[in-house]
């Protein structure tokens, strides 16, 4: 029996510590409210005090500021009003330095503008040259300078927006108005500097008008109609506006929808007053920073309670164990899975090793075919020269035989250079120009043909200007150009009954050369310039003699075109720029 006793003593027991537990936590949460309650209050008041210090100080310096610019800008137009140079100017009419005398003057006193008129009210001289010969016959500083025999100070509105703050004086000669020199305070500057501080700062005159002000929407308007003119917030807007400042004494005013704090200054000039509207959210800023420390204290004991009162720590940390091992795993993989992409990257970088190899064999290649292919014409050349030198010696003919053995030695250093502009070519161009004639270069490419055009019954016409065709090009590149087009002209006649070949030299903007045949023409316009396309059979070429050709032609500013003939046939085109004589000059 007495188990039950003691069990029911234990449960009674336990209903006290809950209720002990219980009152203890909601003590303690009431006494953390209050401590935060109470340092919310305490600390708003005393920034929000430090706060509207520094306000006024500050406003005491931009009164100062404003106040020092006035009066020493107000000073300027007495001296310039007895300055003797500036008189003579208006007596004589000459005014070619006074302008530059200006903006001399301009840069020593820091002046927003200086402008002189002369007795009828016309700029004459102005640090900005655009006003010079404007009319202010009508303008207020104008006017009233003439009125007065002292300094007079004129607010006017700026028709680009804003008011301009200037300072005039009448400039007499011999009591005579001889004009009038008008100063513009440069007081915008300070929107500027104020314009970089977290605050609202306006000038405001004796009409309690907005002159100056970090805002530009309220330049213009009666502050209190500047203050007035927000959108009307709505509820859910109030309510947190309202939640944000519930410790705060009720705003000054509202800018840009938010609450701030107002200060004024008054500065001692014509009524004018300085009002700056500082927000408070500087001083929300520093009171939640405390209130944050504080809540955070509050939480970390109120955690240690819940800590010792429960024992979730160990379910928790279980979780942490479990959680710790899953991230080791995942790890572990993604180390494999780094292990793993390094080795392809290195397996991408062997291929592209080896593809950069395969692309050098492949050029190889191409050169290769590309000398076998530019040498053949020179060669069958040479055997016909030979054979034909064999046939004089054997007929005693000694000195036609020394014609063929020179003309050989013209093919033999042909030869040569076709192989150092093959390298030239792969080299992507050389450098060897000259001024040359292009019916030079065809009566050559004709000549270097010969031999072949012997063995072939084809007509060749050729139309030439009278008259020099000169272009800056390469000699014997431009010439294994021609020769190409006309071996090509050649094959493609070789089963036409009739074979001909044009050779048509026109000037215009560029000098055109055009061969044209009679032949089948072309099937492929548009791979007709790829390297090793060809329509030949098997043996009879390789297909770099046009790809060769038009890269020769590109180096030389030109561009080689092909078409099919109205008519039959095809037609290939060589537009090169003609070298004027002012290029001939210049080279």
């Amino acid at each position: 029996m007495a188990v039950p006793l003691v069990t029911e003593a234990s449960g009674i027991v336990s209903v006290r510590n809950s209720w002990w537990i219980r009152l203890i936590v909601i003590a303690f949460i009431s006494g953390a409210v209050s401590v935060i309650w109470y340092t919310n209050s305490f600390l708003t008041e005393r920034f929000t005090e430090t706060t509207r210090n520094r306000a006024e100080v500050r406003l005491a310096l931009y009164t100062g500021h404003i106040l020092s610019e006035l009066q020493r800008t107000s000073v300027v137009p007495l001296l310039f009003a007895r300055d003797p140079a500036l008189i003579t100017s208006l007596n004589s009419g000459d005014f070619s330095a006074t302008s530059q005398r200006l903006i001399s003057a301009q840069d020593e006193i820091g002046a927003a503008s200086i402008l002189l008129l002369d007795a009828t009210g016309r700029a004459v001289a102005a640090t900005d040259r655009t006003q010079i010969g404007s009319n202010h016959s009508t303008a207020a500083h104008f006017v009233n300078a003439q009125r007065s025999k002292d300094t007079v100070f004129t607010l006017a509105e700026n028709p680009k927006g804003g008011y301009e703050f200037t300072y005039s004086r009448a400039v007499l000669s011999e009591n005579r108005l001889a004009g009038v020199i008008v100063v513009g305070a440069e007081l915008q500057k300070f929107e500027r500097v104020w314009a970089g501080i977290s605050e609202s700062v306006a000038v405001v005159d004796s009409e309690n008008r907005v002159v100056l002000t970090t805002e530009p929407r309220w330049r213009g308007q009666m502050l209190g109609d500047a203050l007035a003119g927000r959108p009307a917030p709505s509820a859910l807007e109030r309510a947190f506006q309202a939640t944000a400042d519930w410790a705060n004494d009720p705003p000054d005013a509202y800018v840009g929808g938010k609450a701030v704090m107002r200060n004024d200054a008054r500065i001692p000039f014509r009524g004018w007053r300085l009002v700056s509207f500082t927000t408070y959210d500087s001083i929300r800023e520093k009171v939640n920073t405390v209130l944050a420390l504080e809540i955070m204290g509050f939480a970390v004991l109120l955690a240690l309670i819940f800590y010792v009162l429960s024992r979730r720590a160990r379910s928790q940390s279980a979780v942490f164990r479990r959680e710790s091992a899953e991230l080791r795993q995942l790890n572990l993989r993604l180390q494999r899975e780094i292990a793993e992409r390094e080795k392809v990257q290195k397996d991408l970088a062997v291929a592209e090793q080896t593809l950069a190899q395969s692309s050098k064999l492949a050029a190889l290649g191409e050169m290769s075919a590309a000398v076998s292919h530019e040498l053949n014409q020179p060669l069958a050349a040479m055997k016909t020269y030979l054979a034909g030198a064999r046939l004089l010696l054997q007929r005693r003919r000694p000195e036609e035989a020394l014609s063929s053995f020179q003309r050989i030695d013209d093919l033999i250093e042909r030869m040569g250079a076709i192989t150092r502009q093959l390298k030239s070519y792969a080299r992507k161009g050389g450098e060897a120009f000259e001024a040359m004639d292009v019916r030079a270069s065809v009566s050559s490419a004709l000549s270097m043909m010969e031999p072949t055009l012997r063995t072939r019954s084809i007509r060749i016409t050729r139309m030439m200007p009278r008259t020099p065709v000169m272009v800056q090009a390469d000699k014997v590149r431009l010439e294994q150009v021609i020769i190409n087009l006309l071996r090509n002209a050649l094959d493609a006649t070789k089963d036409v009954s009739e074979p001909q070949v044009e050779i048509l030299l026109t000037v215009g903007d560029t000098a055109t050369l055009a061969v044209r045949d009679n032949g089948h023409g072309i099937a492929d316009l548009d791979n007709l310039f790829e390297p090793f396309y060809t329509t030949k059979k098997a043996g009879e070429g390789v297909g770099l003699g046009l790809a060769i050709s038009s890269g020769i032609v590109k180096d030389l500013g030109g561009r080689l075109t092909a078409r099919n003939a109205p008519g039959g046939g095809a037609v290939f085109e060589v537009q090169l720029p003609i070298l004027s004589e002012k290029t001939q000059a210049a080279e």
